[in-house]
């Protein structure tokens, strides 16, 4: 198959391309507008394969996404591109409504008229838990028929491209399937992100920052099993049809950080019998900032047989390591992005 990945050169669409040139025999059409987070770097070990096209572009721009269509016939998207962090959302809600609803808006309509050329092309969207909104400690977990109750610009974005791509196979008849995924941690995350945040600050030295009292809890999901996860739904997974992706690791921020402090004192330890979380700060809580996510993954595992291979504590390792190893790639974005605060305008 040739698969357009769009978003191909952030964090989870690297993981994806990486599984697809490196797993499968499938090709890959990697689309991608190269904004702040997007880093080509990220896909250095795949990159010379002849399954690899690299197109640089604008989702919201239709007469290109035409093009790259009719250029390269794909028989299915996976669409990651979406402006992705909440801090963000709060500051500038502008550029998540023009990239996460028009962009995918875009997307949709070229890939409906495309269809009626090609009947079994597939559309694979991309989405998050944070659609759901809150739960409380008690609640049950996220299922796929959870009511959506989003909480942020960034989520209420994204539940509105969810309803589009769920109008677009109903109206239209489109192919389409949606993947809800809980917090991704691993190799090659751009550093805005608690986990890669606090990996580099405290290497740095600098205040490991936790917003209110660290009590936020996500379930953790390592990227890799969640790159597996979107192949095996955009391959298998039935049309009309969501599926939740989790990691079944509920944590704390501050359990996540302290166990980042933890290994990071095994491996590279502190002069003079310090230690990391010493470097612990916590701050102002973020605007409307949901206390717990948890993810039902039960119906990906029943019908199509994924599971994730990582456990946090594994997987966490495996990131704190990764990072320690690959200075060449996360070093050149500090003149790039100095890890400011964002997310406190009102």
């Amino acid at each position: 198959m040739k698969i357009i990945v769009t978003g191909g050169a952030g964090f989870i669409g690297s993981a994806v391309i990486r599984h697809l040139i490196k797993n499968t025999d499938h090709s890959v059409i990697n689309l991608d507008k190269l904004t702040y987070a997007g880093n080509l770097e990220s896909l250095k070990e795949v990159s010379g394969s002849d399954r690899y096209v690299f197109e640089q572009a604008d989702i919201c721009d239709r007469q290109i996404i035409e093009a790259v269509f009719d250029k390269h016939k794909p028989d299915a998207i996976m669409h990651l591109a979406a402006e992705s962090h909440v801090d963000r959302s709060i500051d500038g809600p502008a550029a998540f409504i023009h990239t996460n609803l028009v962009g995918t808006y875009t997307l949709l309509d070229v890939a409906r008229f495309y269809a009626k050329e090609h009947p079994n092309f597939r559309f694979h969207h991309i989405s998050t838990d944070e659609v759901y909104g809150d739960l409380d400690l008690d609640d049950s977990m996220f299922t796929e028929e959870t009511p959506y109750d989003p909480s942020s610009p960034y989520s209420a974005s994204k539940a509105g491209s969810d309803h589009l791509v769920r109008a677009w196979h109903r109206t239209f008849g489109l192919k389409t399937v949606i993947t809800n995924c809980s917090n991704n941690y691993g190799p090659y995350h751009f550093p805005e992100k608690l986990i890669p945040l606090v990996i580099l600050n405290a290497l740095e030295g600098k205040s490991l920052p936790i917003y209110g009292k660290g009590d936020q809890i996500r379930d953790w999901l390592y990227v890799e099993d969640h790159a597996r996860a979107l192949c095996t739904v955009c391959l298998n997974g039935k049309p009309g049809h969501t599926y939740n992706i989790g990691g079944h690791n509920e944590k704390m921020n501050i359990e996540v950080v302290q166990t980042i402090c933890e290994i990071l004192d095994e491996l590279v330890p502190k002069s003079g019998n310090k230690k990391y979380k010493e470097q612990i700060e916590f701050v102002a809580d973020r605007p409307g900032h949901d206390l717990r996510y948890a993810i039902d993954a039960s119906k990906i595992e029943r019908e199509l047989g994924w599971k994730p291979e990582e456990t946090f504590e594994t997987g966490l390792r495996k990131t704190v390591q990764w990072y320690l190893e690959n200075k060449w790639w996360w070093e050149p974005l500090r003149d790039k992005y100095k890890r400011e605060r964002l997310g406190l305008s009102k």
